[in-house]
């Protein structure tokens, strides 16, 4: 008996534990330290909403917890002062000032040492931010003399002026060319022979034609090399063409390091500028020593962008925030190369004991492609909702100048044609308008 009551204890204890733990996590209100960043948390009237208010939502149901979220007071994510304390996030859960930091907190071993981190919510890396006109190669009105050389070019010119110049003298002593040598003029003047010449060049022919066997000799062998030469220039043409991928001249961070014309920078004391300052790479040192020596570093990754869309500013950040920004903003492109990949996680006390149970809820949501679908929902929603205010400047403008040009019409007959097309601007404007709030309330109720 006594036996089966130790197997009993020995199974239900971890059971019991954890019950305990959801018990003592639901006994008080939860306080959350977040840090308004799109689309991860943004303000909704007095409230916050956002991937993570999303996912701390579906935790707390899962776990069943109460919670109260407040903004990080510092503004910062959490990193060492020079005084050798955290701030930030990190710092507020450090200090007892919050259990939990829920925001796109970077897994790192520095952070991992003081406070307690959950399994990564969402994988990310460093990439590059930049406008698209300041990287892509400038079209000039010569780039169709590109697919040749110089030399090539005068080449070309040279035989079409001795070819011109052949086909004048062959015509002018050949006898088949002169019917009546005493009252018709030979029609192949050294003017007609440039233009059956360039005829040929374009693929269209120029007559009258030659006559005589030696003239249509010449003639054959211009026609023949023209094809050849117009064969060549195509080809040539269609791989000097790059794709819209490849316009990039700056493609990754090689490429960014080796360059001085544009300037970059990161966010300051974020784990991406750790990264570079802690990498053996020789590219990433160089990064982190001009970034260092520039003093190049942003406050926020507000700033980043607002920078990187101002122009001759590469900023470099984590590649699911830079593709939002691409995403909202159409003058600005993400470079190819994703480096350092690492995960977003929650922050718990060191030895909190709903760490484990957040550990296996994230998995769970995980495995439930939960998570994937919380962050294509609030990117559609961040999106949609852009566009949105958009459209009401849209509609404020309309109005605007339609009471402009009320106030300055004279003519009645004027005034009502130009009411009926105001009024019919407005109510497309308006209906557009009526369209994309559906559209946004149906991505929030989905």
């Amino acid at each position: 008996m006594s036996m089966m009551r130790l197997l009993l204890f020995i199974t239900h204890t971890p059971l019991l534990l954890l019950m305990s733990d959801v018990c003592m996590a639901g006994n008080r209100e939860l306080l959350v330290t977040t840090i308004k960043q799109d689309p991860y948390t943004m303000a909704k009237g007095s409230g916050l909403e956002g991937y993570c208010m999303d996912l701390l939502a579906e935790l707390a149901k899962k776990l069943g917890f109460r919670y109260k979220v407040h903004l990080v007071r510092d503004g910062s994510y959490g990193r060492v002062d020079d005084a050798g304390h955290w701030n930030g996030m990190i710092g507020e859960v450090l200090r007892g000032d919050a259990d939990l930091a829920v925001a796109p907190l970077t897994l790192t071993a520095a952070r991992e040492r003081v406070v307690g981190m959950t399994k990564p919510f969402m994988q990310t890396g460093i990439s590059i931010l930049l406008r698209k006109d300041i990287v892509s190669e400038e079209a000039s009105i010569f780039d169709f003399l590109s697919p040749f050389s110089t030399e090539t070019w005068v080449g070309v010119l040279i035989a079409y002026l001795l070819t011109a110049a052949c086909f004048c003298v062959v015509c002018r002593l050949s006898p088949k060319e002169w019917g009546q040598p005493e009252s018709e003029e030979n029609k192949f003047t050294m003017l007609h022979s440039l233009w059956y010449a360039a005829g040929a060049l374009s693929l269209q022919g120029a007559g009258p034609h030659p006559r005589s066997t030696s003239a249509r000799v010449v003639s054959c062998t211009w026609w023949l090399f023209a094809l050849v030469l117009l064969s060549c220039y195509f080809a040539n043409l269609s791989s000097t063409q790059p794709p819209d991928s490849a316009h990039l001249m700056i493609k990754g961070f090689e490429d960014l390091a080796n360059q001085d014309i544009i300037e970059y920078g990161t966010l300051a004391g974020s784990s991406t500028l750790a990264f570079f300052k802690n990498s053996n790479n020789p590219a990433y040192r160089r990064i982190y020593e001009h970034m260092e020596r520039r003093k190049s570093f942003v406050s926020s990754m507000d700033e980043g962008v607002t920078r990187a869309k101002e122009g001759n500013y590469a900023f470099i950040g984590e590649s699911v925030s830079l593709d939002l920004a691409v995403a909202r903003y159409c003058e600005l492109v993400r470079a190819h190369e994703v480096i350092g990949m690492r995960g977003y996680s929650i922050v718990t006390p060191l030895g909190c004991p709903m760490l484990k149970n957040l550990r296996v809820a994230i998995l769970q949501l995980s495995e439930a492609v939960k998570l994937s679908y919380l962050h294509s929902n609030c990117v559609c929603v961040c999106v949609c909702m852009h566009v949105c205010v958009c459209m009401h400047v849209c509609v404020y403008v309309c109005m605007a100048v339609a009471n402009l040009q009320l106030s300055e019409a004279v003519k009645l007959s004027y005034l009502h044609s130009n009411c009926v097309c105001v009024c019919v601007c407005m109510h497309v404007c308006v209906y557009v308008c009526v369209c994309m709030h559906v559209c946004v309330y149906v991505c929030v109720w989905l």
